[in-house]
């Protein structure tokens, strides 16, 4: 169940990146973003308060309320490389930051999240992953390259910070913190590095209304992420969602532009093929330990 539901997740993640990249066609990529976060603040802030929640009554580890600002940053460092490097290459830096730092986690127990060591037989699986990245590197520019990089490990730690908060609280609260610090961050950013737009009075109103939805659906994205994070070993949740999210671009890409990506496409079936393998081979690695336990 849970699989699937990560699998959804990468989904998605795919729509709502669609929506925000229309939204940000007409309007600063600075106001997209605080039009983001204020929605995805007002929807989660409605269901706090609608079910008594009190997110301010406790206090905890002053980190764990950090992720919505790096979500911020992973927001700022993508849109810093898009004009620079291709999109193919952002997604496979931001998959290899997301699969080393998820390693990281799972080797380590990191934010006090379960241990789940990497084993000597699932280098196969690895590998197949590694020649699915490789062809949607298409070009370079090292500070892009380092930051399409860094944004794929901020949005691990985001989500796994977001995720431990809401097992401390629930999952509403550590939703609402993401927003709330996200907003309180993405506000100054806005004013100090923004075109000048005014925002909101005077800006135009789009007939198109769906591009006003992407906050609303990053509240769905990420509580459902703070369910599944400590139900799936770190690096094996990247992949899934990648697996969502690359095949559901791929598929708007098809509908929206008429564009097709073959490269894409090759490197999401190997990245599939190399967690299909990985998957297979720990429910065999289970299964074994459960038949010597019985014996």
């Amino acid at each position: 169940m849970y699989h699937f539901l990560a699998l959804l997740n990468g989904v998605l993640i795919a729509v709502m990146i669609a929506i925000n990249g229309a939204m940000a066609e007409q309007y600063d990529l600075h106001v997209v973003t605080v039009f983001i976060h204020m929605a995805g603040f007002f929807l989660i802030a409605a269901m706090v308060l609608f079910k008594g929640d009190q997110p301010f009554a406790a206090r905890h580890p002053w980190f764990l309320y950090l992720g919505g600002a790096i979500g911020v940053l992973v927001t700022i460092f993508n849109n810093f490389s898009f004009s620079r490097i291709s999109v193919s290459a952002i997604l496979a830096l931001a998959l290899l930051g997301k699969g080393v730092m998820g390693l990281i986690i799972d080797q380590l127990g990191l934010f006090g999240m379960p241990k789940h060591p990497f084993r000597p037989e699932n280098l196969l699986g690895l590998s197949l992953i590694l020649i699915g990245i490789a062809p949607m590197l298409t070009d370079f520019e090292i500070v892009a390259v380092i930051m399409s990089f860094a944004a794929g490990v901020g949005v691990v730690i985001s989500r796994t910070l977001n995720a431990k908060l809401g097992k401390l609280t629930n999952i509403r609260v550590g939703t609402f913190f993401n927003y709330f610090i996200g907003l309180s961050v993405a506000l100054p950013v806005y004013f100090l590095f923004g075109s000048g737009e005014i925002f909101p009075p005077t800006l135009p109103i789009s007939l198109n209304w769906y591009i006003y939805t992407g906050g609303f659906i990053g509240v769905i994205v990420i509580t459902m992420s703070n369910v599944i994070v400590v139900k799936i070993a770190a690096f094996y949740l990247t992949l899934l969602v990648f697996v969502g999210q690359v095949f559901t671009g791929i598929l708007l890409d098809a509908l929206l532009d008429g564009a097709f990506s073959i490269r894409i496409f090759v490197g999401g079936i190997l990245v599939a093929a190399g967690l299909g393998t990985n998957l297979l081979m720990d429910r065999k690695r289970e299964r074994e330990k459960q038949t010597k336990l019985k014996d």
